[in-house]
């Protein structure tokens, strides 16, 4: 029987104060169909979408190459422009942006694995479609089969599909037996202790599966000596919380007990994995014992204070939903320590030394170091401060309790009228907007610095879109 679908609610946030130029609606009205029409008809590839294109198409990338018949999921790839466009369908009324969301629905339909999620790209090609156990595809064995959750992959194409379906009433048959398939296998994924591996490739057999809280390793290496981390419980670019979030959504979408019951299992693990004193944060990832350990040549074991903000948000996003005080009671603790950790810059550092708190920092050789001054330009050693958000929130908590909100809501902002001219005023008369930005993934080549990027694309629609919605709530139809 198919879980009841609860209705959408698009909450919108409008300012009376701003008294539009009559034209200037329809002017943005046209601008967000001239975008989309470009990017739907000109640029998908099934429906999908990589991260950016040169302007004459011949070269694609997502996070590295790709070519015309493979699309990306991780974001801000297809699941994000999908959101885009099913954002702007709620924004406009008009049923041309569903369709356009819907078939990217279908293509994350397509791209779907056997195991229940999502690798990092699709591919489309006849080779590509036999390299991967794509559930369209015939069963055949030594295909590729694993479903990864670092990068918000899984996930995302996730939410998407639980708001598209949402939206659709669960009409779409598809795209309804594609959502609950892919939240089973990732509650089969979960472990005993309520976390995530950073990979999966089916449902895990707890047998002999040892519940224990974090504790910190007698020594380790101080050198990378390889690790086969994907079974790793992971906190990294915050695949838990992103894990979490989906099956809150999920939760209140469908209104299945077992989603909510994933949810908080999630942060039960997290309650697990906050280290004892002297360091009450977390570790980016744990290995069986729950102890910190190596993932790649540059993630060491340590304290991080990149992910654990994510932790701490999933934390009061949990107790807002229970009101359970251990979730609070973790965040008091973690904000203590972290915010005696903040670099003199205000940032945090990625990484502290277990039982010291020295930041951590490696060299472009990727030798470990105290020293901030050579390091490796890919990754983020510091990262931005939020614990002041955090702290607000948390001081919320502790004197006005809990306080739910709805996980399925679409909220729309409101954008100034400059802030929508300057987006009408880039859109090209291709609907395009073009970025003075090389590809990062190909060589450079003179006259090749200008590229298509979806992540504009998602940014400029949402101004449009908002504009839209913020009119039409302040002048409806009669």
């Amino acid at each position: 029987m198919r879980a009841p679908i609860h209705s959408l609610t698009c909450l919108v946030l409008f300012s009376t104060s701003i008294c539009a130029g009559a034209d200037l609606p329809a002017e943005a009205a046209s601008a967000l169909r001239r975008a989309c029409d470009f990017f739907t008809n000109e640029i998908a590839c099934e429906g999908g979408y990589l991260w950016a294109y040169d302007l004459d198409l011949q070269r694609r990338e997502g996070e590295g190459r790709a070519d015309a018949q493979t699309v990306w999921i991780q974001p801000p790839g297809t699941p994000s422009v999908g959101m885009a466009l099913l954002r702007a369908y709620h924004a406009t009324g008009d049923g041309y942006y569903l369709e356009a969301a819907t078939k990217t629905g279908i293509c994350l339909v397509q791209g779907q694995l056997r195991c229940g999620g999502w690798y990092y790209s699709v591919r489309f090609d006849e080779r590509g479609r036999k390299a991967a156990a794509y559930r369209t595809e015939p069963e055949s064995k030594d295909r590729m089969n694993t479903s990864t959750l670092d990068d918000d992959v899984t996930q995302s194409a996730l939410r998407f599909l639980i708001l598209l379906d949402q939206t659709l009433e669960g009409r779409n048959a598809q795209i309804h037996e594609a959502v609950e398939y892919g939240l089973a296998a990732l509650l089969g994924a979960q472990r005993p202790n309520g976390g995530w591996p950073q990979r999966f490739s089916g449902p895990f057999d707890p047998e002999g599966f040892v519940v224990k809280s974090a504790s910190y390793p007698e020594e380790w290496s101080r050198t990378y000596e390889g690790k086969r981390y994907a079974d790793y419980l992971t906190l990294n670019d915050n695949a838990q919380y992103d894990c979490i979030r989906t099956f809150l959504l999920a939760h209140d979408v469908y209104g299945n007990a077992e989603y909510l019951e994933g949810a908080m299992k999630g942060g039960e693990f997290l309650l697990l994995a906050q280290m004892p004193d002297p360091q009450p944060g977390w570790g980016q990832q744990y290995n069986a014992d729950m102890q910190p350990d190596w993932a790649r040549k540059f993630e060491p074991p340590a304290i991080t204070g990149g992910e654990s903000q994510g932790a701490m948000e999933a934390l009061l996003d949990l107790y807002d939903i229970s009101g359970k005080s251990a979730f609070l009671d973790a965040v008091g603790r973690a904000l203590e320590y972290y915010e005696k950790q903040v670099l003199p810059d205000g940032r945090l550092a990625r990484y502290y030394e277990l039982k010291t708190d020295r930041p951590l920092y490696f060299t472009k050789d990727y030798r470990l170091t105290y020293d901030d001054s050579d390091v490796p330009t890919h990754y983020s050693f510091k990262v931005n401060s939020r614990l002041g958000a955090i702290r607000r929130r948390y001081e919320r908590g502790v004197q006005e309790g809990a306080s739910p909100k709805s996980w399925s809501e679409i909220a729309f902002s409101s954008p100034s009228e400059e802030s929508v001219r300057r987006v009408i005023g880039r859109l090209d008369s291709r609907g395009r907007w073009v970025d003075v930005r090389p590809l990062r993934a190909w060589p450079r080549e003179e006259g090749k610095d200008k590229t298509l990027s979806t992540s504009t694309f998602i940014t400029n629609t949402k101004i449009l879109g908002d504009y839209i919605a913020m009119h039409r709530k302040e002048s409806p139809s009669p």
